[in-house]
């Protein structure tokens, strides 16, 4: 009876242990299983800019292995920084694992990113910046677009003439540092006169009214400071009936065909590829695979002067162009959308429609990551800017002041 009382306790524990067992499995299964709940937060998204740097991140997160462990939220909150903070609480309420955003204001979501770094939410934001010291900035911003892109112009026109400045979206951080950088330069040059500054939104649409608005008023103008809409300022002036004047924009095809076909200028600005860049970044600091301190991150910034603008053969951005056909693409899509060191993994397909490229894998970031400078107020707070902040790095000044 004894032994029998043994075999029925031994098989018992068996049993139990079989389902112990089994069940930590199926919890171990499940862990390995859980996605990464991952926000892409965008706060202005009217432009081609903003679709295409929410497209590749999309197109990212279904390229595999990322497919199988990513769960991908959109939310677009508009320009309004109380609808943005509202929208992080929200995720950081979800449990959120990762924020992806273009943040509105570079101070106002602050106290929220905070709170949101301390439940553990990884916060990088791209292009635009935050000066909350837990969230990482990935920008191009501290590459110089403001002053490069101005003494450009600068010395296309001489040192002297009337110019329009078109800029982005009030209050947001990029289109600061961008005037900041620019009226560096144009304030040392008597000769230069601001005759008409506008807010265009970083929309060609919005930049070809409101350029077109200046032009009625005064239509001498020699030349014209742009950030991204500069297609819409091209449009503005030929309907007008005016020849085109010199002029800096960022990185539109329809710009980059005209610099090629006579029009003065260079073609520089923000990349969406920052989107991409800083998903894969927080992406491979979730796996594990990384161990980077939140930081400001420098992109490189694109430059391509008129004379250096080529013509691509296909689909890719490769042998040294930098602007597709008339046709293959829209005038306003933005040619640094691509990336080969960073971002193999995309194709037009990615830019334009959010969809994995057939048969990649997401590729390892380069060891390295470029530590962008100080810029008081606008992606630090209690810091100090080098003495040289608005040095150029891109061309130089043929003309003196």
């Amino acid at each position: 009876m004894t032994n029998m009382k043994s075999l029925v306790r031994g098989a018992a524990a068996a049993l139990l242990g079989a389902a112990t067992l089994a069940g930590l499995a199926a919890g171990t299964a499940s862990a390995e299983d859980k996605k990464f709940k991952i926000y892409l937060a965008m706060s202005y998204s009217g432009n081609a800019w903003q679709s295409e740097a929410a497209n590749i991140v999309k197109a990212l997160a279904q390229t595999a292995p990322y497919d199988k462990m990513v769960e991908l939220k959109e939310v677009i909150s508009g320009t309004d920084p109380q609808a943005q903070i509202a929208a992080y609480e929200s995720m950081i309420e979800d449990g959120a694992d990762g924020i992806v955003s273009f943040p509105i204001s570079s101070t106002a979501l602050n106290r929220t990113i905070k709170k949101g770094c301390e439940a553990g939410v990884l916060f990088f934001m791209y292009d635009a910046t935050v000066t909350e010291p837990c969230a990482y900035n990935v920008s191009y911003l501290t590459s110089g677009f403001g002053e490069n892109s101005a003494q450009a112009l600068v010395n296309e026109l001489g040192g002297k003439g009337k110019i329009f400045l078109s800029r982005g979206v009030p209050g947001n951080s990029v289109d600061q540092r961008h005037t900041d950088g620019a009226m560096s330069v144009f304030k040392k040059y008597p000769g230069i006169e601001v005759v008409a500054e506008y807010y265009s939104y970083w929309d060609d649409r919005t930049t070809q009214q409101e350029t077109a608005k200046a032009l009625a008023a005064h239509p001498d103008v020699n030349g014209i400071w742009a950030q991204a809409g500069e297609y819409g300022a091209i449009q503005a002036l030929k309907d007008a009936g005016k020849p085109l004047v010199p002029m800096t924009g960022e990185n539109s095809n329809g710009f980059r065909l005209a610099l090629k076909d006579g029009l003065k200028g260079v073609s520089a600005g923000s990349p969406p590829a920052q989107a991409g860049y800083a998903f894969k970044l927080l992406m491979e600091i979730l796996q594990k695979k990384r161990e980077l301190k939140p930081m400001n991150i420098e992109y490189p910034l694109p430059w391509v002067p008129a004379d250096q603008v080529k013509v691509c053969a296909g689909d890719k951005i490769e042998n040294g162009c930098n602007v597709f056909p008339d046709g293959k693409v829209p005038s306003s899509f933005v040619t640094e959308v691509f990336n080969p060191e960073l971002l193999p993994e995309l194709s037009l397909a990615s830019a334009l429609d959010g969809k994995p490229t057939p048969g990649a894998t997401i590729q390892p970031l380069p060891a390295d990551v470029k530590q962008g400078e100080n810029e008081p107020g606008i992606n630090c707070e209690d810091c100090q800017a080098p003495a040289d902040l608005y040095h150029l790095t891109k061309v130089q000044a043929t003309v003196q002041p």
